[in-house]
């Protein structure tokens, strides 16, 4: 028996924000890889991501464990980048006396 082995390619998109995702689906890399580190196996992120293929998230993790370093640099970005939006938000949209301005108003309207 003759078995042709192929180069597959590794099913991650990026999508127009630069986010990549894991397969046709909008789950991150990020999500994958979070609960690959937190010690889930492929079956467990796929019962808690039911779009998710199982042979797409063994790639993913098997590229991941090939090249450790670049992931890791891509997840720290996203994770600065995800800090800098919610400094911003949190500047915008100030989160403090939230409950208080609320309830003040629920008062007012009642």
């Amino acid at each position: 028996m003759h078995i042709t082995l192929g180069n597959e390619p590794v099913p991650i998109t990026v999508d127009s924000d630069n986010v990549m995702r894991v397969g046709n689906t909008r789950v991150t890399l990020d999500t994958v890889i979070a609960a690959f580190r937190d010690g889930a196996t492929a079956e467990e992120i796929c019962g808690q991501y039911p779009a998710l293929d199982l042979a797409d998230v063994y790639a993913v993790i098997g590229y991941y464990l090939h090249h450790r370093a670049q992931i890791d640099g891509y997840l720290q970005e996203r994770n600065k980048t995800a800090y800098k939006i919610r400094q911003n938000n949190e500047d915008e949209f100030n989160p403090a006396g939230v409950r208080e301005r609320l309830l003040n108003r629920r008062k007012r309207q009642g």
